[in-house]
């Protein structure tokens, strides 16, 4: 049982329950193992394969990094014992592609606590290799010679049983009798007394001019090029490493049926030592060289940087021209095509985690964690293995107390998690984790600023761990694992150099600046740095209870293009009922709900800003901000006085909103009726006020539909000219609008401009604009139009935008008079009052009974038309019969 299992085994006195190490699938990765050791199979097994070639890239080596506790060393193990056993195989892994070639695996810890040294390492891949039951003379000549000199008085032997070896390995035993086979033999061919052990003590000078001079009688070591340098070399360390060459030669010596692939697993790679001590890890790439007919299954918290040639002189090759498949980000090396060499293990999804769950505690065959607990726990995890294995030992504790463990028990953060993350990190990549961990994205120059460092390379050295994720999307490439940064930020962490609540707020200070400086510094005016700076400033500023400072300008940028990316934080610890506590969440309810505003109800946007203006929170400056758009709100739920009165408050103040407030207040006068003033309105307000927008929004209701066109053209011109991309989009919407009246052929290309426009923006009412658009088009031509008019009412019931519902009903109303339907026009007609009853757009009344060329009821409200009621009907009577005229010639 592995020590997961009996950790658990040992956690409990109920020996009903099973506690075993569950394995979950890892299919991908043995995908990777089998494909790669197949191409390594087809490149040794070519006739000019030469295992003494000291020149040629190295393509025998496949990495899987990964954070701590992700499996690696459980991956490991499972892949030895599968190359080993095919019974051992999990039932989800295909068999390998090469089942004509044995396979000779050995997996070796490299972990500090399991005592691995180079010896050891040397020893175990030896110990392997004599499964095959053949003597390797060339490489045990040399090893006896090194043990002499270094091990006096002790026999390998006796070295293997104290070590533990012999036991590990079913051909153990065999090795010294292989080794003495071939000491003997080339003893007998120098025509020694005794076997060669002694000649390597007082002769071995006749052995090496032996081999130098090529001698007939030493023919079977005669061809190994190199083996009377090594046996000349003084016989220590240095030499031992160097020895792999010629174990490669012996192999390659084996005739085929014979011969085997050595596949060795090196665990735990990252206890070797780290990025400045790299003499372990020397030794080992040496071994990876040296034995090109080996292949070597890499496991580890890094990746290797052997492709990088800032890496010469610390180690003996490096650089891209030796391991093309360990260059970073390359996934297009390999001799056959295949993928890179260097793999991240990835998490869990949530149903492997699931899966582990209910596998690792069992009684009678059935989960011992029930499923609501499971399902908590996989959520949490992230796919984190560390995690969920600490989980379990979590439920055996609370268990232990007497009561089922509940789902609230595991809303809990592991200090094991930190241990694992910080113990390979120096101090300064400890500081620096520590503080980007208060950021969600951040690159390396951000990273230093909010560490409060003069220089970059701890940040850079951090960016390589594998839990630091890259991301080339958004304002920041990396981002913190986020179980790690969880744990990070919230675990106790019982370190010696851990943080103080001070220091915290320190750095949350320092980040807070930093993010002000990259903001202020976006001279391009990116949209992703401008919601990135804000998403993370505000999060700072809630947690930390800071003043809003920078915050304020940066709210009023990401409003005034109306793009509405999602600003929706985590929520906080400690909020009060209504969720609103600090500066920072007034702020960030009032984006929410501004943003929001286009996917819900607006009696939702109106309940969520007034609750914020009670509140009293948002400095004076903001306040504006939030009034505003309640007044828009307010507007579109047919709140005409309320909204007014916002309005005026927000226009008299003179701040940064005036002139959209002045736009608002244009607004409510054409809803109401009052073109003229709405007219008058527009021209003080200037591009601040979207002056054209408001003429084409007066025009088009005159049935001045030309004049629309091109106003709302001007509107766009403008606010392409300044950068606006959301009013851009607002502009052409309604342009195509006024288009689809009397041009439809022409409305195509204006709708495909404007779905393009909007595709990349989340502009709700304005999407809506555009499908009734769509609508306006077709009416007269598409039958299927009063269902697709359906679809839509359904959708701004949903929203509660009225003025949308009614200007639908008007569009469905042009169809109906299109088509002379007169009972279909009276019944929308009808709709139509039920939609304006409380006076805003009931023009929209007088509009449909010019279409139709009816009279007004006596009742009817009347608006005040620019240049009178006749000619605005005759303008609209005219646009109806020339759709009418188009569709008779059609």
């Amino acid at each position: 049982m592995a020590g997961r299992g009996l950790r658990a085994l040992f956690s409990s006195n109920d020996r009903s329950i099973s506690a075993d190490e569950a394995f979950t699938n890892r299919q991908s990765q043995w995908q990777a193992v089998t494909a790669c050791l197949a191409e390594h199979i087809r490149y040794v097994t070519r006739a000019d394969f030469d295992a003494e070639d000291l020149e040629s890239p190295r393509g025998n080596i496949l990495v899987f990094h990964g954070v701590g506790g992700i499996g690696k060393s459980t991956l490991s193990r499972k892949i030895e014992a599968s190359l080993a056993r095919s019974e051992h195989r999990p039932v989800q892994w295909e068999p390998p592609s090469h089942p004509e070639e044995r396979t000779l695996p050995v997996r070796i810890d490299l972990a500090r606590a399991a005592g691995t040294d180079f010896e050891r390492v040397i020893l175990t891949i030896r110990l392997a290799v004599a499964a095959l039951g053949r003597p390797m003379p060339a490489f045990d000549l040399a090893l006896r010679r090194y043990w002499e000199h270094n091990h006096p008085g002790e026999s390998i032997e006796d070295y293997l049983r104290r070590g533990g070896l012999l036991s590990r390995f079913s051909a153990a035993a065999a090795l010294p009798q292989q080794m003495q086979s071939a000491l003997s033999d080339v003893a007998q061919a120098l025509l020694l007394p005794g076997t060669v052990g002694s000649a390597l003590g007082h002769g071995a000078g006749a052995l090496i001019k032996a081999l130098r001079e090529r001698r007939q009688s030493l023919r079977v070591l005669a061809g190994c090029s190199r083996l009377a340098d090594l046996l000349e070399a003084e016989p220590d360390l240095e030499a031992l490493s160097f020895y792999p060459h010629l174990l490669a030669w012996d192999l390659a010596q084996l005739p085929v049926d014979k011969s085997a692939v050595p596949v060795i697993l090196l665990d735990t790679f990252e206890d070797t030592g780290d990025r400045t001590h790299r003499d372990f890890e020397r030794l080992l790439q040496r071994i990876v060289w040296l034995m090109p007919n080996a292949f070597f299954v890499v496991t580890g918290r890094n990746r290797l940087q052997w492709a990088e040639t800032s890496l010469e002189g610390q180690l003996d090759w490096v650089g891209p021209n030796a391991w093309p498949g360990l260059v970073p980000g390359d996934a297009s090396y390999s001799r056959s095509g295949a993928s890179g060499r260097q793999i991240l293990i990835g998490d869990f999804s949530l149903e492997d985690c699931e899966d582990y769950l209910a596998r690792r505690l069992s009684r009678g065959g059935r989960p011992l964690i029930d499923e609501p607990v499971r399902r908590t726990i996989a959520e949490r995890s992230h796919g984190l293995p560390l995690y969920l294995d600490l989980s379990v030992m979590r439920y055996l504790e609370l268990r232990r107390g007497g009561r089922p463990p509940q789902v609230t028990d595991f809303d809990h953060d592991f200090p094991a998690l930190i241990a694992r993350t910080l113990s390979d990190l120096t101090a300064d990549e400890r500081h620096v984790l520590r503080s980007v961990s208060l950021l969600s994205a951040f690159s390396v120059p951000l990273a230093t600023k909010v560490a409060g460092m003069g220089h970059d390379a701890p940040a850079l050295r951090l960016i390589e761990r594998p839990f630091i994720r890259e991301s080339p999307s958004g304002a920041w490439p990396f981002h913190i694992h986020d179980l790690i940064r969880s744990a990070i930020r919230n675990a106790d962490d019982g370190s010696d150099d851990r943080w103080s609540q001070q220091d915290w707020q320190r750095a949350a200070q320092r980040a807070f600046q930093a993010l002000e400086e990259e903001w202020r510094q976006d001279l391009r005016r990116d949209r992703t740095v401008l919601v990135g700076c804000l998403h993370q400033g505000l999060l700072l500023a809630r947690d930390f209870r800071l003043e809003l400072n920078w915050l304020g300008d940066a709210s009023f940028q990401y409003v005034a293009d109306s793009i509405w990316e999602p600003l929706t934080l985590p929520a906080a610890s400690d909020t009060s009922s209504d969720g609103l506590q600090t500066a920072a969440d007034a702020l960030v309810e009032t984006l929410s709900a501004i943003a929001r505003r286009q996917h819900e109800h607006r009696e939702c946007t109106v309940s969520r800003l007034s609750t914020v203006l009670a509140s009293g929170l948002l400095p004076d400056e903001l306040v504006e901000l939030a009034t505003y758009y309640l007044a828009k709100a307010q507007r579109d739920l047919g709140l005409t006085e309320d909204s007014r009165r916002g309005m005026q408050r927000v226009a008299s103040a003179g701040g940064r909103l005036a002139f959209a407030a002045g736009r608002g207040l244009a607004h409510l006068s054409r809803l109401s009726g009052d073109f003229p003033a709405a007219m008058e309105a527009a021209r003080s307000l200037g591009w601040e006020g979207r002056h054209q927008r408001v003429l084409g929004d007066v025009w088009w209701v005159q049935g001045e539909m030309d004049r629309a066109a091109s106003a709302y053209l001007a509107a766009r011109s403008e606010a392409e000219q300044h950068g606006a991309v959301g009013e851009t989009a607002m502009s052409q919407a309604h342009l195509a609008f006024a288009v689809a009246f009397t041009d439809p052929v022409k409305a195509d290309d204006e709708l495909d401009l404007a779905d393009r426009l909007l595709s990349r923006l989340s502009l709700r009412s304005t999407e809506m604009t555009a499908r009734i658009a769509a609508l306006v088009r077709d009416a007269g031509y598409a039958a299927d139009l009063p269902d697709r008019a359906a679809i839509l009412f359904a959708e701004i019931g949903v929203s509660g935008i009225s003025y949308a519902a009614a200007k639908l009903q008007l569009a469905l109303c042009f169809h109906n008079a299109v088509l002379d339907a007169r009972d279909e026009l009276t019944t929308g007609i009808s709709r139509l009052r039920e939609l304006t009853h409380s006076g805003g757009y009931a023009y929209y009344v007088e509009i449909a009974h010019f279409m139709a060329d009816l009279p007004l009821g006596a009742h009817t409200a009347r608006a005040q038309w620019i240049d009178g009621e006749e000619r605005t009907r005759e303008r609209w009577r005219n646009i109806v019969m020339t759709r009418r005229n188009h569709l008779g010639t059609a």
